[in-house]
């Protein structure tokens, strides 16, 4: 005979799935947090759909208005009246020089002021940070006649000198941005375990294993957070270009679309296609490393 069954405990309460409670708070915030997208994104939506539509409609009806017809030939017009191709090309020879300069030298000096014991670390931190708060536009002039009178050979310059060629833009962009980088690198470096180069001391390791083989691998999150930041700030850049180019053939694809205006009639639908083609590369470097920008963002936002 089989053995009866086991009663039912009468004391067990029914398994209830426990509602979580939306405090009013975080709904304020999810509001206000969308409010704030929304207000950053409506230039961004504005003219991508005013790019999508005639000038002869939104001149009749407006922007805000319901399209009638819809298409891309602003985009093809854009991108062959404006010759984008060759300026591409011209910024990509000031960013990625720039970008991967200005890391590489940040992370030499940022490992040297975190990781190695140096006298007055902290001050040269400092003035690293303190690099940022000059003004940029209080240096033109000097900057100017300084790269008028480095002379360079013909192979690196047409001019014979710094100015007018792209030596000049990259030496900029890499002194302005060094700091930053270092004082972001430095303080995330100190939040590296030390136990991990004592132990590869005792191994025999080098300062430039420890650099190379060891602490830049641990970086990874913080180099791509700082790269992304470096190549869109690069890429935008108009100032230092217009500054120290002459030749119009050498200028960024930010200066593309100057060649959108016409002198007596711009077409904005035309220029907002235009806007939306520069834009474009910035949008895919952040979107290949959004993993590693966020990562970089949120790292030690949750130590216990």
């Amino acid at each position: 005979m089989s053995a009866p069954a086991a009663p039912a405990r009468r004391d067990a309460a029914p398994v209830r799935t426990a509602r979580r409670r939306v405090r009013p708070g975080r709904i304020g915030v999810h509001v206000f947090l969308t409010a704030v997208s929304l207000a950053f994104l409506a230039p961004l939506l504005l003219a991508v759909y005013a790019s999508l539509r005639p000038y002869d409609e939104t001149s009749e009806h407006g922007y805000f208005s319901l399209p009638r017809n819809l298409s891309l030939d602003y985009y093809r017009q854009a991108f062959a009246d404006s010759g984008m191709t060759k300026y591409f090309v011209n910024t990509l020879l000031i960013a990625v020089p720039g970008v991967l300069v200005t890391l590489f030298l940040a992370s030499f000096a940022a490992f040297a002021l975190a990781r190695l014991r140096m006298r007055g670390s902290l001050v040269l931190l400092m003035l690293f940070t303190a690099g940022n708060l000059l003004p940029q536009q209080v240096i033109v002039t000097p900057l100017y006649v300084v790269f008028n009178r480095v002379p360079l050979p013909y192979w690196m310059s047409d001019s014979m000198t710094m100015y007018d060629s792209y030596w000049a833009v990259i030496a900029v962009q890499i002194g302005f941005q060094l700091g930053f980088c270092v004082f972001v690198l430095a303080n995330f470096m100190r939040t590296l375990p030390r136990e991990i180069l004592e132990a590869s001391l005792v191994d025999g390791a080098g300062v430039w294993t420890q650099y190379w083989r060891i602490t830049l691998p641990l970086c990874r999150p913080a180099l791509a957070a700082l790269g992304t930041l470096q190549f869109t700030w690069m890429y935008n850049d108009f100032l230092w270009a217009l500054v120290f180019i002459s030749d119009g053939d050498k200028l960024p694809v930010t200066s593309a679309l100057n060649n959108l205006r016409g002198q007596f009639f711009t077409d904005y639908n035309l220029l907002a296609a235009g806007s939306v083609i520069v834009a474009l590369p910035t949008l895919v470097v952040f979107l290949l490393l959004q993993r590693h920008f966020i990562a970089g963002l949120t790292l030690g936002s949750a130590k216990g």
